[in-house]
This record gives C-alpha cells, structure tokens and sequence, in this order.
C-alpha cells in the first residue's frame, strides 16, 4: 500500500501550500512594507489633535483594510482560497470609499452622518467616478459582477472552490483547497494594487511637514 502523507491541520510559513509563489511573495513583501508605514504613520495620527473628516474616515477605513489584507493572506496560508476571494470585497469596499472621499470631499458630510447605504454612493458608482478617465464603464461592470457574484453565490461563484480529485474528478472544496496554484496567484493579483491604494492613502492623509510643503 502506499502511504500518502497527511495534510496538516494548521500550515505554518515554512510548509504553506503555495509557498515560493511569485505572486504570493510580492504580497507578503508588500504586507511588511505597509505594515512598517503603518507603524511610523499611527504616530502622526496619534499627534494631529484635530483630525479632518478625511483623516477620521482614513483612521477607519485604512486599518480595517490592512487587516483584511493581512485575513486574506492567512487564509492563503491555510488554503482556505474561497474565504479568502469571499474577503476580497470589504478589501475593495475600504480602499476605494477613501480614496473616493479623498477625490471627493463634498461627499465626506455623508460619512459623518453614517455611511447611510441609502445615501451613499455604490461601490461601482465610486469606481466609475475614480477610474473615468482611465476606464471604460464596462472594465468597472466586469471587476464588480465578480466580488457580486463572490458575495451572493451564484452559479458563476463556483469557480473559486472548485478541485480535483487524484484520478482528476472536479468537485466543489468544502475545505481546504491545495490543487490550485492559479486562484492562489489570482487572489494575490487582486489584493495586491488594492493593498497599495491603502499605503499611498496612509501618506495622502496624513502626509508629513516635508511632503505637505512640497504639495503647496
């Protein structure tokens, strides 16, 4: 009989699954790089006594992002990829909202009064005011059906879970999922320009004496 080793239960950075992964270790140099920023700019945060709304909204928003970002790639370590695609939405969601309002401050006083989801602009709505000269509306209609489709679980969402038995028989992973290094290499495609809108957000909203004079 031929002895197959046993999956561990809890991976460790020395024996994840997609280790050595191009993608995936752009990410994780990406995540210390912010994580250090994050590190010298909480002190600017802490040292400005009256915040803008920008800079309250960004005291918010931003940490959460990270910490998604940082859920996510956990989540890849364990080989939990549906979960961690599922995440990729409240990632989306934090970066553009401030970025949105950096772009947008007359919309701040919504902010202020809540984020009402009756008031507010939708993700797509947002996207399209930031990318619309860079984009076309149906590049916007593409990248938003896919986090739709990821949060709601219909038939197209099946795709991100999907795996193959050793004689190569599909099913659906209730688990972990270890046989697709290409989701992997896309969950890190996707993560990675968002985690980056959220450092240069960092330094945007609470940039330093030197880069504030260079601004005026």
């Amino acid at each position: 009989m031929r002895h197959e080793p046993e999956v561990p239960v809890i991976f460790t950075p020395d024996n994840e699954p997609y280790l050595g992964r191009g993608l995936l270790t752009a990410f994780d140099q990406l995540i210390v790089c912010c994580l250090e920023n994050n590190q010298e700019i909480a002190h600017r945060t802490h040292a400005v006594a009256n915040k803008s709304s920008l800079q309250e909204a960004a005291c918010i928003l931003i940490p959460q992002g990270v910490s998604l970002a940082l859920s996510i790639r956990e989540l890849v370590r364990q080989g939990y990829l549906l979960g961690a695609k599922v995440l990729m939405r409240p990632l989306v969601e934090r970066a553009v909202t401030i970025m949105y309002l950096h772009q947008n401050p007359s919309d701040l006083a919504i902010w202020e009064r809540g984020w009402l989801w009756n008031e507010r602009p939708g993700l797509a709505k947002m996207l399209k005011a930031l990318v619309a000269r860079t984009s076309s509306p149906e590049v916007v209609r593409q990248m938003t059906a896919e986090l739709n489709s990821l949060t709601h679980g219909d038939p197209a969402s099946s795709y991100h879970n999907l795996t193959f038995s050793d004689r190569g028989n599909p099913g659906h992973a209730v688990s972990k999922n270890l046989s697709r290094p290409d989701i992997c290499d896309a969950i890190c495609a996707e993560a990675i320009p968002w985690l980056s809108v959220l450092l240069g957000m960092m330094h945007a909203t609470f940039p330093t004496i030197d880069q504030q004079e260079s601004v005026h």
